[in-house]
């Protein structure tokens, strides 16, 4: 019995204070992403350029946005400084919401500067889009050669005048 006991205190007199993370000296503003872990980053996603959710689809960055005027669905594909466009090589995504629940096609809209075949910018259009709500779902397709998927959930914003729609 003594040794239990000595054994037991060894073990809890031995433990190590936990670490405290880093906290930053400004207030981020972030996207929910239950996909950040999974994904090995480490990082917290602020608002992207466009105004959008910034979430994690595979190795890369992207940022969903809605137009509510135009029933439109925007995701851009983002480099690792979540701010510069990546096109890459798919013709289409597949976008799934939540509530309500549906699933459309994100169809490739090149931007001026995406060359080779390959887009930065993904669209959809459908009447559900119209409806003033926090957006939550996943997009998902083979992104060069490779499956790609990502969730996102948008954080009530008040939308600002000249930055939604954003293109």
């Amino acid at each position: 019995m003594k040794r239990l006991l000595i054994l037991a205190l060894l073990i809890t007199g031995c433990a190590q204070p936990p670490a405290t993370p880093n906290t930053p000296s400004k207030p981020v503003l972030k996207s929910s992403n239950t996909t950040e872990k999974k994904s090995g980053h480490d990082h917290s996603h602020d608002v992207g350029p466009h105004q959008g959710t910034i979430f994690d689809l595979g190795k890369y960055h992207a940022e969903f946005t809605v137009d509510h005027k135009t029933k439109t669905a925007t995701v851009y594909i983002l480099g690792d400084d979540m701010d510069t466009p990546v096109p890459v090589k798919t013709d289409k995504l597949e976008l799934t919401i939540k509530s309500p629940a549906f699933t459309v096609e994100l169809k490739a809209s090149p931007d001026k500067n995406d060359k080779d075949g390959k887009s930065s910018r993904y669209v959809a259009v459908h009447d559900n889009f119209a409806k003033e709500q926090e957006f939550e779902g996943t997009v998902a397709g083979v992104i060069e050669g490779k499956p790609s998927n990502g969730k996102f959930k948008e954080e009530e914003h008040k939308h600002e005048a000249g930055k939604e729609g954003k293109k």
